[in-house]
């Protein structure tokens, strides 16, 4: 008899619980967001991740809580949000580094992009500026490369962390322009700007949001840019394929993702709020000020047919550069 009734009230409890599922959902978001943004605090990406998370918190009226989880090029935090409670709660600021790279750099993750999460947004696609310190003697890319080859193995560049599209665009240069340079990880961009700025390191190639501020106020010197056309921030500028090396170009996209098993309902209401920002031209003026030029809302077809693309050709890259972290 007791076995009876404990069986109806596991049966009950269950109804109760699948009811109040679609429930919660309509309801959301009914308690604080948390963002994870995976590398330090100041770089690019936590920037970004604090003007998402303003903007989320206006739309869904709710307090969003960035937190910084830094660490083996974004692995700790992807693999923190993977296996996070699906509930909508826990979203993720990522970028290429983290969705295309790792997974080509790395044999094992403790993550997987396509299994683990859902990108519900691309938010901005952003060119590299190749900055050097002050001390370095060189005004123009040509210069700097003089000056390498005379100086083999004593320039050092830093990046957010081994494996980033930071590290591989210095790494191209390396290969393109025939220098020696070594080349010093760090835990995000911020840190490896603190470092240049100080003159610890002498060169980044550094995300045009946080590579602006610095060298407009003539703390840092710009050589190129990594797009294939100039960028209107700058625009007495050259490329870097216009400096002597046509094939370079790098760009990393940054976007918002949710753990692939979130309800769809929920996942419709996040993507319809960052969809609203991306057509919000403040929002987009904001992101334009700070030097991420802002894309347009797209759907989860094109999405995945954007990251498909940049994969195949960042595949290329890597097979070029001959690189592997395992």
């Amino acid at each position: 008899m007791q076995r009876r009734a404990s069986s109806a009230f596991i049966v009950t409890l269950a109804a109760l619980l699948a009811a109040a599922l679609p429930v919660r959902a309509a309801d959301y978001p009914a308690r604080p967001i948390k963002l994870v943004v995976p590398y330090a605090a100041g770089g690019p990406t936590d920037v970004l991740g604090r003007m998402v998370g303003e903007y989320l918190g206006r739309d869904l009226k709710q307090v969003v809580v960035v937190e910084n989880k830094a660490g083996a090029q974004g692995a700790i935090g992807a693999e923190a949000v993977a296996r996070s409670d699906p509930d909508g709660y826990t979203l993720f600021v990522t970028a290429a580094s983290i969705f295309v790279l790792n997974p080509l750099l790395y044999k094992k993750l403790p993550y997987d992009p396509a299994k683990d999460f859902r990108l519900l947004s691309v938010i901005t696609d952003a060119p590299m500026i190749m900055e050097v310190h002050p001390s370095v003697p060189a005004t123009t890319i040509a210069e700097f490369v003089a000056y390498a080859k005379k100086n083999p193995g004593k320039l050092n560049f830093g990046s957010a962390g081994t494996g980033g599209t930071v590290h591989l665009a210095g790494e191209m240069f390396k290969q393109m322009a025939g220098v020696e340079m070594t080349h010093v990880p760090y835990k995000g961009a911020g840190p490896a700007l603190t470092d240049l700025l100080s003159g610890n390191i002498q060169l980044m190639f550094d995300t045009l949001g946080t590579a602006l501020p610095p060298v407009k106020s003539g703390m840092l010197r710009a050589l190129g840019v990594s797009s294939t056309e100039r960028i209107s921030d700058l625009p007495d500028l050259p490329t870097i394929a216009e400096s002597g090396y046509p094939d370079y170009a790098v760009s990393v996209w940054y976007g918002i993702a949710a753990p692939s098993k979130v309800p769809d309902d929920v996942a419709n209401r996040i993507k319809a709020s960052l969809d609203r920002a991306l057509n919000d031209e403040a929002f987009r003026a904001s992101l334009v000020k700070i030097g991420f030029p802002p894309l347009r809302p797209k759907s989860l077809a094109e999405i995945d047919k954007y990251v498909g693309a940049d994969r195949a050709r960042w595949a290329g890259v890597v097979k070029a550069l001959n690189i592997s972290l395992d």
